[in-house]
């Protein structure tokens, strides 16, 4: 479904099955250029399409720019890096160097990774979303069904808005690597406009460090009919989880889909750790089970809308470079509300009250401890109390 939103067709994609096929079409329509960051970039046969795709845009004469994430992409195989390099495509890497459990302050910053999911075709035709280069189909034998996870194509001025901090990142970490520096990336982060209806939502740790944070606990605090939030990876701070408490006292009803199926095992039982609380003050808890679920959107009184890559979460609202666009708009919002309740009701199981309360000593337990190691890393971090 297309919506027109201040003067810009937006097309909400759900899976890679709607994505995929897209992106590589308008790749393929390019004329002029084409700038794509990734956390992951996996040599599976959705990445070979993407690498092929991308290859023959650069051999037609189009300029094509990569920036790969240094830790999520550190398996894609260097011939395979070599493959887009000889065929013209710029390849950049964002904090090569990887150490994720060095902790010294000093090299704290080797955590902070490229996470957002950007793509941007002729400054024309744009895409934000969660949706990662890899075959969203999990190879365990039990799955069937693709990730959850959306993203959405943005048709007109916006997508110059969406480039700007792409062009932006490309030049400070081509400067980084003593490369060349891009002038057009200084003035086009200076001079593009944004609407009251929809924006651009970034997360870095200079000027928008609280960004999409803060447009959350905005709508939060101003709903008044009801929350819906999908986010894969919900271990959020005292300040949100009070957000959402105080809304569902005020008569809002406040809905959670979340991963029911194991994926990183701390994570999982540190969220888990949270539900009673959350359950006890009204708030309705559903586990997705067909597959696993990377989604990070939400859409609040049916107006409000948010689909990106950052999840809620100490990494992503801390520490990674994110991006989610910010939409108000009730028929976009309705398509992206009608689409998770659909997920919610054919995939999803939901967690009862007392069905928590009956849990285990020991799942209890793990659970606790996993939400403590968390909260030590993140205090060992210098990120404070969470």
């Amino acid at each position: 479904m297309t919506y027109l939103v201040a003067g810009n067709q937006l097309t909400l994609l759900q899976n890679g099955e709607q994505f995929f096929p897209s992106l590589c079409a308008d790749i393929a329509a390019a004329q002029l250029s084409v700038s794509l960051e990734t956390y992951i970039f996996a040599a599976d046969k959705i990445g070979r399409q993407v690498t092929l795709a991308l290859q023959a845009a650069a051999l037609r004469g189009v300029s094509v720019r990569l920036m790969l994430d240094g830790y999520g992409s550190a398996e894609l195989p260097a011939e395979w890096v070599d493959e887009l390099r000889v065929a013209g495509v710029e390849v950049l890497w964002f904090r090569k160097e990887i150490s994720p459990f060095t902790l010294r302050p000093n090299r704290m910053r080797r955590l902070r990774r490229l996470h957002r999911k950007l793509a941007v075709i002729d400054a024309a035709v744009a895409y934000v979303g969660g949706i990662n280069i890899i075959d969203d189909v999990p190879v365990e034998a039990d799955f069937t069904a693709p990730r959850l996870d959306y993203t959405v194509r943005v048709q007109g001025e916006m997508a110059r808005v969406i480039q700007a901090p792409m062009l932006h990142l490309w030049s400070v970490v081509s400067w980084a690597l003593l490369q060349r520096r891009s002038r057009l990336a200084r003035k086009e982060a200076a001079r593009l406009p944004r609407t009251p209806e929809l924006s651009l939502l970034l997360r870095d740790n200079l000027r928008h460090r609280r960004d999409i944070e803060l447009a959350y606990l905005t709508a939060v605090a101003k709903a008044q009919h009801e929350i819906i939030i999908a986010n894969a990876y919900f271990l959020p701070g005292r300040i949100f989880r009070r957000a959402l408490l105080q809304a569902r006292r005020r008569g809002v009803r406040v809905v959670l889909l979340l991963q029911g199926r194991v994926e990183y095992r701390i994570q999982h039982f540190a969220t888990r750790a949270l539900y009673g609380k959350l359950l006890e003050g009204g708030i309705e808890i559903h586990e997705y089970q067909a597959s696993h679920m990377h989604a990070k959107v939400a859409v609040i009184d049916g107006v409000w809308a948010t689909v990106g890559s950052s999840n809620i979460d100490p990494l992503s609202l801390l520490l990674a470079r994110e991006a989610n666009l910010l939409v108000r708009d009730s028929s976009f919002a309705q398509g992206l509300r009608d689409s998770l309740n659909q997920a919610i009701q054919q995939d999803g199981k939901e967690i009862a009250h007392n069905e928590w309360q009956r849990m285990g000593w020991r799942a209890r337990l793990v659970c606790r401890l996993s939400l403590a190691v968390i909260r030590v890393v993140m205090a060992v971090l210098g990120y404070g109390k969470f």
